[in-house]
């Protein structure tokens, strides 16, 4: 059977116990059925390591876990992706956000745009985050990565390019340029989409002044929960981690 990798949310060293969060407990205990002696890998997202644990106690109160070893870092990428992706409905946001993860995406910050359809309140931000953070960890946990990807703040598609200061490319289709016409970034690039129905004419036109560059994947026309992956899997091919 597979060893089970979940991600913990604490500081983790060797020789370690720790009881594990009711999250991971809920899933090792009820579906996994584990008990005490089997082998977990343990995560933080913070310090690029995987921790080889034995479960040392599986009870309905609590699982707590002996840390035996750390393994060696995860390298940090030579090239780190950044995804602006504009707010799309229910399962396309949350599979643009799983899959542009499992591609090595380094940070995700969701925008509200002119034609974002879905209408968040501070409460419902508040949920979509927390629920968002959650499939970012799933896919780190299915995926093997160390590093747990940034998730930024919902912010609206103006204030976020003026603080954006990376190297930037907006996912357009009727732009001139494709990936080979642009040059390749020194360690960061940006990659910014908008959500279903594209960005408005004055939001590319904001866009540019800012210095974010036009680009096209092709002659077809993407669904926003595809395109950024697309993007992501390529400039991954050129430029990135899977040249390794």
């Amino acid at each position: 059977m597979r060893i089970p990798r979940c991600h913990v949310d604490a500081t983790l060293a060797n020789n370690l116990d720790l009881s594990l969060p009711d999250r991971v407990a809920r899933h090792l205990r009820q579906v996994l059925r584990m008990r005490p002696q089997d082998p977990v890998v343990l995560f933080n997202g913070r310090d690029g390591v995987d921790y080889n644990a034995n479960l040392i106690e599986v009870s309905k109160r609590t699982v707590r876990a002996h840390i035996t070893r750390a393994t060696s870092a995860e390298a940090r990428p030579t090239l780190a992706i950044h995804l602006a992706i504009g707010v799309s409905k229910g399962t396309r946001m949350d599979f643009a956000l799983q899959k542009a993860v499992e591609l090595g995406v380094s940070s995700i910050a969701p925008l509200i745009t002119e034609r974002t359809v879905v209408r968040l309140s501070d409460e419902r931000i508040a949920k979509r985050m927390q629920h968002w953070h959650g499939i970012i960890v799933h896919a780190c946990e299915q995926s093997g990565r160390c590093w747990l990807p940034d998730l930024h703040p919902v912010v609206d598609l103006r204030h976020w390019l003026e603080q954006n200061r990376m190297a930037g490319l907006l996912l357009d289709h009727a732009a001139d340029k494709c990936l080979p016409d642009v040059s390749k970034p020194q360690s960061d690039v940006c990659i910014l989409v908008g959500p279903e129905g594209g960005l408005s004419k004055a939001e590319k036109l904001l866009s540019a002044s800012q210095g974010m560059t036009g680009m096209r994947l092709g002659p077809r026309i993407m669904r926003t929960e595809t395109a950024p992956l697309a993007a992501i899997a390529a400039m991954q091919v050129c430029w990135g981690d899977y040249r390794c």
